[in-house]
């Protein structure tokens, strides 16, 4: 019954009364990213886009847009939640709001949004709520936060042809994804970054759902 309550509590947004208070300070994370070594946070060169996704547990996420031809930098973090300045081990008690997202910079010139948006789709399963696979709470949730009105009509157009796919195929599920303006996202702390780079035989829970995304 304990198990029960515990995970229906993490599955569940916290009041604003009940989010846990963070802090004023960031956490300390990483200055450059481990795979390439360039710079994790602002100033990046000029003429490149940010865009933030949630697919359940950052550490697979991350790796999975580092490889990506045209991807400048990635960072792993949290958004759209409640708690300031959130530790990894606060999020996971389901009392920020937060979910575990990746960052990602890219050159639109090399790889497009809509690119991203594609292998977003594919890569999870974006119909599970407030879990991904065995991994459950709200930190696991599905989401595109977005950074322009050009990627919030992306992002609902490529899942409107998502959920078209999913349906074709048989699939009885409606996706879940979240889509909002991004807000703040806070950078995780060091050991999280590129964890997979650092960790390889680190646990990745990407499961997508077989069925491919029609967006170009």
């Amino acid at each position: 019954m304990f198990l029960i309550d515990m995970f229906s509590k993490k599955t569940v947004m916290p009041s604003v009364e009940k989010a846990l208070p963070g802090r004023e300070t960031p956490v300390a994370t990483s200055d450059h990213h481990f795979v390439n070594g360039r710079a994790l946070k602002e100033p990046y060169p000029e003429g490149l886009d940010v865009a933030y996704f949630g697919m359940g547990c950052f550490w697979g996420a991350e790796r999975l847009f580092w490889q990506i031809p045209g991807v400048h930098v990635t960072s792993v973090g949290f958004a759209g939640g409640l708690t300031p300045n959130p530790t990894y081990h606060e999020t996971t008690t389901g009392l920020t709001g937060h979910a575990e997202i990746v960052k990602v910079v890219f050159d639109p010139e090399i790889v497009s949004y809509r690119q991203l948006l594609k292998l977003f789709f594919e890569e999870h399963d974006p119909t599970q709520g407030m879990r991904q696979g065995n991994d459950i709470g709200t930190t696991y949730r599905s989401a595109l936060y977005t950074t322009s009105a050009e990627q919030v009509v992306a992002a609902g157009k490529a899942l409107a042809a998502f959920q078209a796919a999913l349906t074709a195929a048989g699939r009885d599920v409606s996706i879940t994804t979240e889509i909002a303006p991004i807000g703040n996202y806070y950078y995780a702390e060091e050991c999280h970054q590129q964890y997979l780079a650092k960790n390889p035989g680190g646990y990745c829970g990407l499961r997508g759902t077989g069925v491919s995304c029609p967006v170009a």
